[in-house]
C-alpha cells in the first residue's frame, strides 16, 4: 500500500461509487489504501476481490475485512453472500472480471484527478531498478508515487494507479509485457508525460518472431503519451531507430536519447568503475554533470543516464537528482550484497536472484568481475535456468560460456536442465557442481565456499534461485549488507 501523502483520505465513498458505477452495501467508508492480497493488506485498505489465475478473491473477502480492510469491492452477483462480513462496494458485471474492471476505472479516475507529472518505464532489462532510481531521486523533490515491487502487468498497473494520492507531484509507473499488445492498454491508463524504454533484448523471445517484434511491443508505450510528451530512448541499443519511429508516430513532442553514443542527448563522456561504486562524467542536454553512484556495474551507470534524461525532461532539479544517486538502494534480488561471516573470515554474497535473461546475466557477470576477493578468494557464479527464450534457449545458455571466461569467474554452479548446457560448455576447471534444482546446489556450494570468496546468484524466477540466497543467509551471520545495483534483471514481465 502507498498511503495518502496528506491527512485526507485516498478515496471517499462518493468518489468510489462514481468511478465504478457500484453501490454500497453496509457502512460507507473512506479509504486510505488499496490491496488485492490479504497477506499484505493494511488497515483501511480497499480490498479488490479480483479473480486470480488460481484463486478467486471473493473467497478472501471475509478474511480481508476481518484483518481491517475498510471495505471490499465485489461483483454484484456475489455481494449478497458477503455483506455479513462487512461493508462492500458491489460493482456491475462487465467483462471477464467485474472487479478488475472496477479497479481499472478507479485507476483511471486517479489519473484524471491528478496534477502529477507522470513517467512510464519499460524495457527488457533494468526497468524495475530504473523505476526505483526515479522514485528515489524524485522523492527528494516532491511527493512521489511509484509502482511497488514489479507491479507492471494488467492488475499491477491499475492497482498502482488506484493507490496514487491526489497530492502526488510525481508518478512513476513500470509497465511490462510478455506478449504483443499488452503494453498498449496499460500506457493509455497511465497517460505519461514522459515514457522511457531502458533497452530491448531477447527476453520472452518464445512469444515473438524476432527481437524487432519485441522492440515494436515496447514501442507501444508511446501510444499513451500525453500530447507533446517526451520519449526517452537508449541511443546505444540497436533498436533505437525502430523505437524512435514508434515515438514519432505517437503524440511525442520530442525524443531524448541517452547512452555512450556520441549523438546522445544525455551522454556518458567517461564512466569510472570501482568495485563498490561508479563515477559518471556526463553531458545532459549540453550541461556538464558529474555524479557518483554508490553501486557497481557499467549497466547501472548507463541506466542512470536514462534517469537523468527523465529528470531533465520533467524540469526537475538535475543537480539534486545527481547528488541523490549516491545513496540509491537496489530492489530486492537485484544486486544486494551481504557479508557472510564464516570461520576464518568473510565471503560476499551478491543477490541477483530475482530474474534473468542473457543480457542481464552478462551484466551481472561483468559486475562480479569487478568485485575484490580476499586472499585465496574466488569468484563464484551460481546460475539457474533462463526461461521463456524459445527454441534458441540451449544455445543462449551455452553462449554465456564466453562471458563467464571474460569475467574471470573461477567456478560455476548450475541449476536446471537449460543451464546444464552452459556448464558442459565450460572447461573442467570452472565446473563447481550441476543439479536439477536450486535446492540441490545448496550443499555442494556451502561445502565449497570459503573466506574471501565472492558468490553471485542469478536465475529466472521459475528457477527458484532465491532459495540458495536464503540458505546462505540462514547459515552464515550477515551483520553488514550493502546494496549496490540500479539496472538489475527484468521484472516478471519484460
Amino acid at each position: 500500500m502507498t498511503p495518502s501523502q496528506d491527512d485526507s483520505p485516498l478515496w471517499t465513498p462518493d468518489a468510489l461509487e462514481a468511478a465504478t458505477g457500484g453501490r454500497w452495501i453496509g457502512d460507507r467508508r473512506s479509504i486510505s489504501g488499496a490491496s488485492i492480497d490479504t497477506r499484505t493488506l493494511q488497515p483501511g485498505d480497499l480490498f479488490f476481490a479480483i479473480r486470480g489465475d488460481v484463486r478467486d478473491g471473493h473467497d478472501f473477502v471475509a478474511q480481508a475485512l476481518g484483518n481491517g480492510a475498510g471495505a471490499a469491492v465485489v461483483s454484484e452477483g456475489r455481494a449478497e453472500d458477503l455483506t455479513a462480513a462487512g461493508p462492500v462496494l458491489a460493482v456491475p458485471g462487465e467483462g471477464a472480471d467485474p472487479v478488475l474492471t472496477a479497479m481499472e476505472r478507479i485507476g483511471r479516475a486517479a489519473r484524471a484527478r491528478s496534477h502529477a507529472q507522470v513517467v512510464a518505464v519499460t524495457g527488457s532489462v533494468g526497468k524495475t531498478g530504473t523505476k526505483e532510481a526515479l522514485r528515489h531521486v524524485l522523492s527528494g523533490q516532491g511527493p512521489t508515487h511509484a509502482s511497488a515491487a514489479s507491479y507492471n502487468n494488467h492488475w499491477g498497473v491499475p492497482l498502482t494507479l488506484s493507490r496514487m494520492p491526489a497530492s502526488a507531484r510525481y508518478g512513476v509507473f513500470e509497465i511490462g509485457m510478455n506478449h504483443p499488445a499488452e503494453i498498449l492498454p496499460l500506457t493509455r491508463m497511465v497517460r505519461p508525460q514522459v515514457a522511457l524504454v531502458v533497452t530491448v533484448e531477447p527476453v520472452h523471445i518464445e512469444h515473438f518472431p524476432s527481437v524487432s517484434a519485441i522492440a515494436d511491443a515496447k514501442g507501444e508505450i508511446f501510444a499513451g503519451l500525453e500530447p507533446g510528451g517526451v520519449a526517452v530512448l537508449n541511443r546505444d541499443n540497436p533498436h533505437f531507430a525502430r523505437l524512435a519511429a514508434h515515438a514519432m508516430a505517437s503524440g511525442a513532442g520530442r525524443i531524448v536519447s541517452f547512452g555512450e553514443h556520441p549523438e546522445s542527448d544525455v551522454r556518458a563522456n567517461r564512466i569510472i568503475l570501482r568495485p563498490d561504486l561508479s563515477v559518471v562524467d556526463a553531458s545532459v542536454m549540453g550541461q556538464p554533470v558529474t555524479y557518483k553512484l554508490g553501486m557497481a556495474g557499467r549497466h547501472t551507470a548507463l541506466n542512470s543516464l536514462g534517469v537523468m534524461a527523465v529528470v531533465h525532461s520533467l524540469g526537475a532539479d538535475l543537480a539534486a537528482a545527481a547528488l541523490s544517486l549516491a545513496a540509491l538502494s537496489p530492489p530486492a534480488g537485484r544486486g544486494e550484497r551481504t557479508a557472510l561471516e564464516m570461520p576464518g573470515g568473510t565471503a560476499w554474497l551478491v543477490d541477483e536472484s530475482y530474474n534473468a535473461n542473457p543480457a542481464a546475466v552478462r551484466a551481472a557477470l561483468a559486475t562480479l568481475a569487478g568485485i575484490e576477493t580476499g586472499p585465496r578468494g574466488r569468484r563464484i557464479a551460481v546460475l539457474g535456468d533462463m526461461l521463456e527464450l524459445g527454441t534458441a534457449s540451449p544455445d543462449l545458455h551455452r553462449d554465456l560460456a564466453g562471458a563467464v571466461e571474460a569475467a574471470g569467474v573461477d567456478l560455476v554452479f548450475a541449476a536446471g536442465p537449460l543451464t546444464r548446457h552452459l556448464y558442459e560448455a565450460l572447461p573442467v576447471r570452472h565446473r563447481g557442481a550441476v543439479a536439477d534444482t536450486s535446492v540441490d546446489l545448496v550443499e555442494p556450494l556451502t561445502k565449497t565456499l570459503r573466506p574471501g570468496d565472492a558468490v553471485m546468484v542469478k536465475g529466472s524466477n521459475g528457477s527458484r534461485m532465491g532459495r540458495i540466497v536464503e540458505a546462505l543467509k540462514a547459515r552464515y551471520a550477515a551483520p553488514q549488507t550493502r546494496r549496490d545495483s540500479l539496472g538489475g534483471p527484468a521484472a516478471t514481465r519484460a
